[in-house]
């Protein structure tokens, strides 16, 4: 992103070269990457994966939200892996540390914003503790920034809790899933920063089934691995 006179340079470039080209009467195929079945662990996170989602209700025709693993970043001085979320408008990045032991989530960004967290919020437990009656709190420090300006916005402390509610195969336009339902509590002194109560629909290997935004999963770039939770 910061090549940006050779880029242009090569759009220009690219642009001429189709200009003179001979038409085509097929489409060209997409680019899309692809990741290795055996590489795909319990919380998804290795580069190139990728998830579409539709807002429930919608026809299935839709432009699509697209979730996408970017691979190893570093955030405050620490190694992340990065989730874009693009579509409709929409830019959000968040700052996870994912493995075994659990997700915490260390900040995330949108146009002219970022959040930090201090202590990063653990948003899912040790995968031996995904399981119907699990539960886990905690508390974290919010900073808002104005990344145009560089100056602080906003800060407070933010408090969660997690339940694990309920197991159960549920059918959504990606095929059907046997999914841990998962309630999150939010409290905080920001105003309201994020909804009090949400629910969340998570299948280990696959990830957010039915996000807390109320998104439902039309598909993933890569095979469901032939485990059981």
């Amino acid at each position: 992103m910061t090549r940006f006179t050779t880029l242009l340079g090569l759009a220009l470039l690219g642009g001429s070269l189709v200009a003179c080209a001979p038409s085509q009467t097929a489409a060209a195929p997409e680019v899309r990457a692809t990741s290795s079945l055996d590489r795909v662990s319990f919380y998804p996170s290795q580069p190139g994966l990728a998830w579409t989602y539709l807002p429930q209700g919608e026809p299935a025709d839709r432009t699509p939200y697209v979730l996408r693993s970017l691979g190893p970043t570093i955030f405050k001085g620490q190694t992340v892996s990065a989730f874009s979320l693009t579509g409709r408008g929409a830019e959000q990045t968040w700052y996870r540390q994912a493995s075994n032991d659990g997700v915490r989530l260390l900040g995330f960004t949108k146009p002219g914003v970022l959040v930090n967290l201090e202590p990063a919020w653990q948003e899912l437990p040790a995968s031996g503790d995904l399981r119907v009656g699990a539960a886990w709190q905690g508390t974290t420090r919010v900073s808002v920034m104005d990344t145009e300006k560089d100056r602080l916005v906003r800060s407070g402390t933010l408090n969660y809790r997690y339940d694990i509610q309920d197991r159960r195969q549920i059918t959504v336009p990606g095929g059907t899933y046997d999914v841990f339902v998962i309630t999150r509590r939010v409290s905080d002194d920001l105003g309201g920063l994020f909804p009090a109560v949400q629910q969340l629909y998570y299948a280990p290997y696959i990830g957010e089934v039915r996000t807390y935004e109320d998104l439902l999963l039309t598909g993933q770039n890569y095979a469901r691995p032939k485990v059981q939770p």
